[in-house]
């Protein structure tokens, strides 16, 4: 009977809503982290917005509950990176994890090469994903194949590098931060700068500072989580962002009570000064978010995305 009891205790979830700025570890999957949060926050849902290799650590935005509704805005979102380059080695996987493949001495640079160089990998350019990244083939991660030893061809993919600005130089190390679009392996970017500058690179430490509007907060540790863990519930709660902070940049619109009940239920509804083609943000007169809608053909407010929680 007690061992039921507890059983059913440890099946306890909450339908808690929010987004968490975690600072993920190093050597831990992006996977791991979202499960050691939604286990803290005993959570019944929640996501993560971008994986990030257990070699690098930084932001990992993680939506708990109905925040998961919006993770697809910070999917695409841009993303800024700090990345520690070894230069002089190349790797199997582009990183500090992979076996050495090659070697070479490396020269001085002067200023006027370093920015040659770095000039030929900002704006629109075009990437090919590493072998070592999460893409799929017919339903498996190519890091999977790579492992195997089976290389595939991939299509070179277009990404925006808004800005590429070297930061320190070191004989053997540079250290640079990349602001850049989503779909950018920050590993095939140190790479082919190496090879760029005729000596090979590979990413020796990476670390991910900003995902759209959100900045990393270096405070919000898993150790950090865990022991405010012990202080219960509302500590951890109160380092939520709400579920609607990944589309602050969005319109907002609100509604009285008489309208937000239809719009709850499936209505399209009448709202002056709406917006034409863009999604906007639905607040009731108290100020509690509803959800996502936009203009329809008939010019009215329909719901699009609204929070289960709202009804």
């Amino acid at each position: 009977m007690v061992k039921q009891v507890v059983q059913q205790f440890k099946r306890i979830r909450r339908p808690i809503d929010g987004i968490l700025l975690l600072d993920k570890p190093q050597g831990m999957s992006s996977n791991q982290a979202l499960q050691r949060v939604k286990h803290l926050y005993q959570a019944e849902k929640a996501g993560h917005t971008g994986s990030l290799d257990p070699l690098a650590t930084g932001l990992l935005p993680i939506c708990l509950g109905e925040a998961t509704k919006y993770s697809q805005h910070l999917l695409d979102a841009n993303k800024v990176y700090r990345t520690r380059m070894r230069l002089g080695q190349k790797t199997t996987t582009a990183d500090a994890e992979g076996d050495i493949t090659q070697e070479c001495d490396v020269p001085f640079f002067d200023d006027a090469t370093i920015e040659k160089v770095l000039a030929q990998f900002r704006g629109t350019i075009q990437q090919i994903p590493s072998m070592y990244s999460a893409l799929k083939k017919d339903g498996k991660p190519l890091y999977e194949l790579a492992r195997q030893g089976i290389e595939i061809a991939r299509e070179a993919r277009t990404i925006h590098i808004y800005r590429l600005e070297l930061l320190r130089v070191e004989p053997l190390y540079w250290e640079l931060e990349v602001a850049c679009s989503k779909g950018t392996y920050i590993r095939n970017l140190v790479e082919d700068i190496g090879d760029a500058l005729g000596c090979g690179a590979h990413v020796s430490e990476l670390r991910r500072i900003a995902s759209g509007c959100f900045i990393l907060d270096e405070q919000l540790s898993l150790p950090y989580l865990q022991d405010l863990a012990q202080q219960g519930m509302a500590s951890l709660d109160a380092l939520l962002l709400p579920a609607w902070a990944a589309i602050a940049d969005k319109p907002k619109v609100t509604v009285t009570e008489n309208t937000a009940y239809y719009l709850l239920h499936g209505n399209p509804v009448h709202v002056n000064h709406l917006p034409k083609n863009e999604d906007v943000l639905i607040f009731d007169e108290q100020q509690r978010f509803l959800g996502l809608g936009c203009m329809n053909d008939d010019g009215l407010l329909a719901p699009k995305r609204l929070l289960k929680t709202s009804n």
